[in-house]
């Protein structure tokens, strides 16, 4: 993992990776430039259009990369994921823009080489990967003392995702399964999102799991959507924060303990440590290589605490906080649980319309 010139809120990535995917070539979908050039003449995102989605299932996208290890067998994706990137729009001279552009070319390209490289492609292996281009809040909005500027910019943010959500809803949902997946502010408006449109409704029949990392998800932020209890619990949420054991800095802290937190080796809340052979794999910054029992890992108060990562020029690599790699320091984990968790919940829907 290393951190790139934009800063330690996103997965690093390089514009000019050379990509691989199984579809790269199909006629069914639209060739992927790489330079994200479109112009909106509103400023508004319009859905309909493929370019205002970073990853969808009629055009080649970087979330359609599959790394050399991990190819198989093209499977049926019979589920959905709409995954929420994390914030990209960090630019240090912070210019007094708390929103970005949509059409931003560099900022989408920059998006795509990153989040939806690194993190919503974990889904690839079973599902049709969904992700928005969202006009979303600039970093420092998070720490601004502007609460009103702050609060508009999350807002219309989250105006976007959640019109992205009900445009896919409604064209391209066609009753399938459903995995809501985020990272950083992409959690945040997940939150959101899954408790004005998922809780206490029907659509929550069709909620596989949701994976809410990088950012806090409280106990009692849910009323009805429980936490996963174990391995092969559907209809239930999961997350984690991720820091070098012994980090206890800001929010961080061993005693707080009214933050939800899954270690995801065990698939469970529990805070017995976990092994690092229990790990399946890591894809750092090369794509095609996949690193091994990496890192142990163990629940801690309000955050999951690992030992450092061991791979390649890790000697080096001096932080504590691993919130850039939430996702990627267990993509082949996670990967393996999205396919275990869709086959548990095909049985227990099957066994609920059987009993029906």
């Amino acid at each position: 993992m290393v951190i790139s010139k934009y800063g330690t809120f996103v997965i690093c990535g390089l514009a000019t990776l050379i990509v691989f995917s199984f579809n790269s070539c199909s006629p069914k979908y639209t060739p992927y430039s790489g330079e994200n050039l479109f112009r909106s003449e509103t400023g508004i995102p319009d859905y309909t259009q493929l370019n205002y989605w970073a990853a969808h299932p009629d055009k080649w996208d970087p979330s359609d990369s599959v790394s050399l290890p991990l190819r198989t067998s093209p499977s049926i994706k019979e589920t959905d994921v709409f995954f929420l990137h994390p914030t990209s729009f960090t630019d240090e001279k912070y210019s007094g823009q708390p929103n970005a552009k949509i059409d931003d070319s560099l900022l989408n390209k920059k998006t795509d080489y990153t989040s939806i490289l690194y993190q919503a492609s974990v889904f690839n292996g079973s599902c049709r990967v969904y992700a928005p281009r969202y006009r979303q809040a600039h970093l420092q909005m998070y720490y601004s003392k502007d609460t009103a500027t702050a609060m508009a910019a999350f807002e219309l943010a989250y105006q976007d995702i959640k019109s992205a959500f009900l445009y896919y809803l409604k064209n391209q949902n066609n009753g399938r399964p459903i995995i809501i997946a985020s990272h950083s502010q992409g959690t945040t408006h997940a939150k959101r999102l899954l408790k004005e449109l998922f809780e206490n409704t029907e659509l929550s029949k069709q909620l596989v799991v949701a994976y809410l990392l990088g950012i806090p998800v409280e106990k009692n932020y849910f009323t009805a959507l429980p936490l996963c209890k174990d391995s092969t619990s559907s209809g239930c949420y999961i997350s984690w924060r991720t820091y070098r054991r012994g980090y206890e800095e800001g929010a961080i802290s061993a005693q707080d303990t009214t933050i939800a937190v899954i270690n995801p080796y065990l698939w469970t809340p529990d805070n017995q440590l976990a092994d690092k052979n229990l790990q399946k794999g890591a894809i750092l910054y090369n794509f095609n290589k996949i690193y091994p029992h990496t890192q142990s890992s163990q629940i801690v108060g309000n955050t999951l605490w690992i030992s450092k990562p061991k791979f390649p020029g890790g000697f080096f690599y001096f932080t504590k906080n691993y919130h850039a790699g939430d996702f990627n320091l267990f993509y082949v984990d996670i990967r393996e649980d999205v396919a275990r968790r869709i086959t548990h919940f095909k049985k227990d829907h099957n066994n609920s319309q059987r009993l029906n």
